[in-house]
């Protein structure tokens, strides 16, 4: 059985287990044999059973991983046994299992107030059973957990008005131009798949020209035009539903005085696992320097196996790596090297897609202000403070957060150095 396998058997394993065990059903193990009727916590009888891909011609090879596939599940879920039976399709068992959970978390969205449904609806953008599996995947296919957390997610876009985020632009224009020179983020093309691609430059973010506030803002303020505006866009073009990104991030530049950036890297990174969970298909880190080997040996045990599986780290600026996956137009400016390390791209102007000038800012940024104005009483004259509340919670992000924090701590102690660390470049993930 090849990784994939293994890793979709799990899957598979891990979503049934989930819904039985949010239906509140005693499932008891029986070998082989029909699962009999059973009393669920409810009071109602209902026939039961938990099918696994396990054909009786394949027992033996599959013996060992099934014994771990059972030993996983019942450590997962020790008030839950399985019944293996025989069920020749893994495709048929994922699929069913995958509706029945979203027919659960539907039904239970269904029962919400009307203002949840009106703010889930520029959640989704016309895809809520793709959104749905989103928050399904992020708390591992429990319902309850998946409703709670969309439903909080709800919430807080009504108590911080985020729906109207995109109506509230950061004025003046050289404050908003301040933002964009020290929070490196831009949108550099498309992969050949049609993902929008976007960089983020970790290492030279300076984040030190506007205030936290502002930051979260202009961050939130890009989520919601890459869901709004983006994501749709890229729909319609490629002819099918676009609901993720790849994301490129640059370590060059990275100093252990990014320390003083921790708080707002919390709030971040808590705004995202909480709100905006699986939007990134792949994250590619390229010009690591030392510091982030030392700190990525720290940080990977801390992240879930789903979550490791999307981070790729390409040697050097990963130039060849990414033209495997999106054309040489869509490489990020700092991606474009030759062989010998020389850059072919200007590091300002509109080929900086971190630059206010580059097209993709200043669309976002006129698409802002547009929206303002047609906005009754929401002028840029009378735009006032934008408050965003962060929610506290103890996410994936936010520990690797503190984990990252105290090495870090560790490393300037020990060394006092606060200077560029680009002596390595990292290959494999």
């Amino acid at each position: 059985m090849s990784a994939v396998e293994k890793e979709a058997t799990r899957v598979a394993v891990g979503m049934q287990a989930a819904i039985i065990a949010s239906q509140g059903v005693t499932v008891v193990e029986r070998g082989n044999r029909e699962p009999e009727v059973i009393e669920s916590d409810e009071g109602t009888t209902k026939p039961t059973s938990f099918r696994v891909d396990f054909c009786e011609r394949e027992r033996r090879r599959r013996r060992s991983e099934y014994t771990l596939l059972l030993l996983l599940l019942r450590k997962s879920y020790p008030q839950t046994l399985i019944i293996p039976t025989p069920f020749p399709s893994l495709r048929r068992v994922m699929a069913v299992a995958c509706q029945d959970a979203i027919k659960q978390l539907s039904a239970r969205l269904d029962e919400v107030d009307e203002q949840l449904k009106a703010t889930f609806q520029n959640v989704h953008q016309g895809y809520p059973t793709a959104t749905m599996m989103r928050y399904l995947k992020a708390r591992e296919w429990c319902v309850p957990k998946a409703h709670k957390m969309l439903v909080d997610c709800l919430d807080w876009r009504i108590q911080n008005h985020i729906d109207d985020i995109l109506k509230k632009p950061i004025i003046p224009a050289d404050l908003y131009r301040a933002v964009r020179d020290s929070q490196l983020v831009g949108l550099s093309g498309y992969s050949k798949e049609g993902l929008p691609v976007f960089a983020i430059g970790v290492g030279l973010s300076t984040l030190d020209k506007a205030s936290v506030n502002q930051y979260v803002q202009s961050h939130i303020q890009i989520n919601e035009y890459r869901d709004r505006v983006i994501l749709p866009n890229a729909t319609k073009k490629y002819g099918r539903h676009i609901g993720k990104c790849v994301k490129v991030l640059d370590m060059t530049g990275l100093k252990l005085s990014a320390l003083s950036h921790i708080k707002l890297m919390t709030i971040i990174t808590t705004i995202d696992d909480l709100n905006y969970p699986e939007k990134t298909q792949t994250y590619y880190v390229v010009n690591a320097p030392c510091v982030f080997s030392a700190c990525w040996k720290v940080v990977k045990p801390l992240l879930q196996e789903r979550t490791r599986r999307k981070i790729q780290i390409l040697q050097g600026c990963g130039r060849d790596e990414l033209l495997k996956i999106m054309d040489y137009d869509s490489l990020p400016h700092f991606c474009r090297r030759e062989s010998n390390g020389s850059s072919r791209i200007s590091s300002a102007g509109a080929d900086n897609c971190y630059s206010l000038d580059h097209p993709f800012h200043q669309q976002l940024y006129n698409y802002i202000k547009q929206q303002a104005l047609i906005q009754e009483n929401a002028t840029l004259r009378k735009q006032g403070r934008f408050n965003i509340e962060v929610p506290i919670a103890d996410t994936e992000g936010t520990k690797v957060v503190k984990k990252l924090e105290s090495e870090l701590h560790k490393v300037r102690d020990h060394s006092g150095l606060t200077h560029p660390l680009n002596c390595l470049h990292i290959s494999g993930a």
